[in-house]
Formats: C-alpha cells, sequence, structure tokens
C-alpha cells in the first residue's frame, strides 16, 4: 500500500529544466535579467565549468539596501553566495525537505557521482512531498470507504 517516495533525481526529471548559470564576471543587471527570463529564484555562478557560487532574490534585497551597491556594474562574483550545499541525487523528499529546513536553505544542488545534475527549491520538494502524502490518503480512504462496511454484514 505504501506509496513510493521520489528521489531528488525523479523529481528533477519532473520538473525539468537545465542549470541556468552565468560566469562570474557578469554583471547583477543581466543575470537578473536570465532569472526573469527563466522565472527562477536563483542563479548560478560558474568559473570556466565549475560551479562556484549562487546568487539569489535574497541575496539582490540584501545587496539593495547597500548604497553603494549598483546593478549595472557590480560583477555577480563580488556578492554571490560560495560554499555551496548540495545532495545525493538518491536523497529522498523527505530527507531533502530535512536538509532544507536544518539548513535554512532554498535552493540545493543535486549530485550524482561529483557532477551537479541539477537544482531542486524547496517549493519543488515539498509540492512532491505534499502529492506522496496525497496519493496516501487516497489509497487509505479506498481501503476504508464506507461502501465496504455498508455492505458488509455478518451470517446469521
Amino acid at each position: 500500500m505504501a506509496t513510493d517516495v521520489k528521489t531528488a533525481e525523479q523529481i528533477l526529471q519532473e520538473k525539468g529544466g537545465d542549470l541556468i548559470a552565468v560566469g562570474e564576471e557578469t554583471v547583477i543587471l543581466e543575470a537578473l535579467k536570465i532569472m526573469v527570463e527563466s522565472k527562477v529564484g536563483s542563479i548560478l555562478v560558474k568559473e570556466g565549468t565549475r560551479v562556484v557560487g549562487i546568487y539569489t532574490e535574497r541575496d539582490l534585497s540584501r545587496n539593495t539596501i547597500n548604497p553603494e551597491f549598483d546593478a549595472a556594474t557590480t560583477q555577480i562574483s563580488e556578492v554571490m553566495t560560495t560554499g555551496l550545499r548540495y545532495a545525493p541525487h538518491t536523497d529522498t523528499a523527505f530527507d531533502l525537505m530535512d536538509k532544507f529546513l536544518g539548513l535554512r536553505l532554498r535552493h540545493l544542488l543535486i549530485d550524482r557521482n561529483g557532477e551537479f545534475i541539477g537544482m531542486l527549491s524547496i517549493g519543488d520538494v515539498v509540492r512532491s512531498a505534499l502529492q506522496t502524502r496525497t496519493d496516501e490518503l487516497e489509497q487509505l480512504q479506498e481501503i476504508a470507504n464506507w461502501e465496504y462496511y455498508e455492505e458488509w454484514k455478518p451470517r446469521s
């Protein structure tokens, strides 16, 4: 009866989409345009082919209150978040939720054999976990529906 909980890799496959990244010399304004066009809340920063940072809407909020910040001239490498966190592709939605909450993250890279295969947001993972619970509830309702009990009668 148990519903299978999806892994990070399965959630990524359903979500689709590639990693969205810019070079470290990209100015914030250009990165923001890409984020808006792609309808994402974060963008990865690469040095060559290696992911070295992330820039998020939260970073933009923090930068905006700095009077010296200029989105048209500030390079993303100056303000990106480094020390990226990631999870293995085999983590389940519930494992990932624990990481999001425990590490206070909104985005998490997914690693398979030393290579980043995608990035999940907390919304992606919560959606998957809720779908799992909804499927389980529907299965339980089928098992315990009233028709079963109404049709069951003791033999006399």
